[in-house]
């Protein structure tokens, strides 16, 4: 099974697939779109619709594993991050991918065993329990491999 995890945002979106191999996870790739900040807005948002639908077109994945939007205190970030997810799931349901939404809280325990674990140390769980040279840059695509990594440990306890 091959999972596209995503972290949402207008700015940056952080992506990482990883795939199950002999019971442990695998990176296959991962990275982040970027838009720049003096872009209009919907254009902003295609550039992350196409660039989505351009990660699955090449990986095919069998899951998308989105972060979900949590309370903000900074309404415009927020709001922003909205409309970032909104394409993703956007992108991700014309391509009939199963969609399964994850908040920071329970990727942080799926991953660290800490629900209130700081950014640091899921990092390095992410380079340990995916065997990697070194913790993967920028934070986006780690908070990636993140979400993917969860959506994998949830698919080993619940029958999808």
């Amino acid at each position: 099974m091959i999972v596209l995890g995503l972290d949402p945002g207008t700015a940056i979106t952080g992506y990482g697939l990883v795939r199950e191999e002999d019971s442990q996870a695998v990176a296959v790739a991962y990275g982040v779109i970027t838009t720049p900040s003096d872009q209009a807005l919907p254009d902003r948002l295609v550039t992350i619709y196409h660039e989505i639908t351009r990660l699955v077109e090449q990986y095919r994945p069998d899951h998308a594993a989105v972060e979900q939007l949590f309370f903000n205190k900074n309404v415009r970030t927020a709001l922003a991050v909205g409309h970032a997810r909104g394409v993703i799931l956007l992108a991700l349901a014309q391509a009939n991918l199963r969609i399964f939404e994850y908040t920071p809280l329970e990727v942080k325990q799926a991953i660290t065993g800490n629900g209130r674990a700081d950014k640091r140390q899921i990092q390095e769980m992410i380079k340990l329990l995916l065997n990697l040279d070194q913790i993967p840059r920028p934070d986006d695509a780690a908070d990636a491999l993140a979400i993917a990594v969860c959506h994998l440990h949830s698919a080993r306890i619940t029958t999808l």
